[in-house]
């Protein structure tokens, strides 16, 4: 029986760190065959997960000397975090560590959405020149709306200043004195109605949870400036998928960028299909080498300390 099981993708210098000080089970393909994961429950004191596998139920209920959840990553929406707190067992995000990844993926997105000509090659290299139909817009001096002042909007804020934007975030969990709006020259927004209409483009960067489900939906929206850009790098379920559609389909947007989904990956054919100045990555926002590596040490750090009853 081991002592920690890892059910996904971890980057294999830290699971031989692991490895070193306890008996480590890797079976990164484990997350495709969930059914078999509470058979090997048993003994397991570290559980290490990504946000495929389904920490709750049948899981749980196999768990018998389970101690710690290691999240390889932020969003904890796919673990039973009451029923994790009702057993005892601690849950580690990885926060902070894949901040500058999914940023750097946000900020890359407004530039090729403004510019709308990134996607030309196929055209240019078959003899066409639609120089006129590529008509972009400036990143500097436009407003970007940040939703989410944690360490990924934080990470974005600074480097759009670099760019010569201007920030304005909405955080209701960030007091009006905390020093981190001072640090980070952010304006704040009192609500989000206040925001929606002042914002070029709008990303977001909060957890799904019942307050922010559909927290983008038709009517947040249509409160948006007209053309602005919307992005979502945290979670499907954020953004009111048929409304995004509707609001590209009619010109209201000027473009939209979704690193994520309610369903994933997606089905063939899906609502997006044909949709305008939609662009999309397959949940990529955290897949840097870099941002791999410190998502990867973050969660053994957390894991070893917990078992090392530190």
């Amino acid at each position: 029986m081991p002592d920690i099981l890892i059910t996904e993708f971890m980057d294999e210098s830290q699971v031989a760190r692991l490895a070193k000080e306890y008996d480590v089970s890797y079976q990164p393909d484990l997350v495709s065959r969930q059914a078999d994961i509470p058979a090997l429950m048993a003994g397991v004191r570290g559980l290490i997960v990504r946000n495929a596998t389904q920490v709750r139920g049948p899981v749980l209920d196999a768990a018998d000397r389970l101690e710690c959840v290691g999240r390889l990553g932020v969003g904890l929406d796919n673990i039973d975090m009451a029923a994790c707190k009702a057993r005892g067992i601690k849950v580690f995000p990885a926060l902070g560590a894949n901040a500058d990844s999914v940023a750097e993926l946000a900020l890359g997105a407004i530039f090729v959405m403004f510019r709308r000509s990134f996607l030309a090659t196929p055209d240019v290299v078959a003899g066409k020149w639609p120089r006129l139909e590529l008509m972009g817009r400036e990143v500097q001096g436009k407003r970007l709306g940040i939703i989410g002042f944690g360490a990924t909007g934080q990470a974005l804020a600074w480097r759009a200043r670099g760019c010569g934007m201007s920030r304005i975030v909405y955080d209701p969990w960030v007091v009006k004195d905390d020093p981190r709006w001072a640090e980070f020259k952010a304006d704040r927004a009192e609500t989000l109605d206040d925001l929606l209409p002042q914002c070029d483009a709008i990303s977001i960067h909060v957890p799904l949870t019942d307050d922010t489900r559909n927290l983008f939906n038709a009517e947040t929206i249509a409160k948006m400036k007209d053309r602005a850009l919307l992005l979502n790098l945290s979670r499907g379920g954020i953004v009111d998928e048929q409304a995004l559609v509707d609001a590209l389909k009619s010109g209201k947007l000027w473009g939209a960028f979704t690193d994520v989904f309610v369903e994933e990956p997606l089905t063939a054919p899906n609502i997006f299909d044909g949709v305008p100045n939609f662009y999309c990555t397959p949940h990529v926002g955290p897949r840097t080498e870099e941002g791999e590596g410190k998502v990867s040490s973050v969660t053994a750090d957390a894991v070893l300390n917990c078992l090392n009853g530190n």
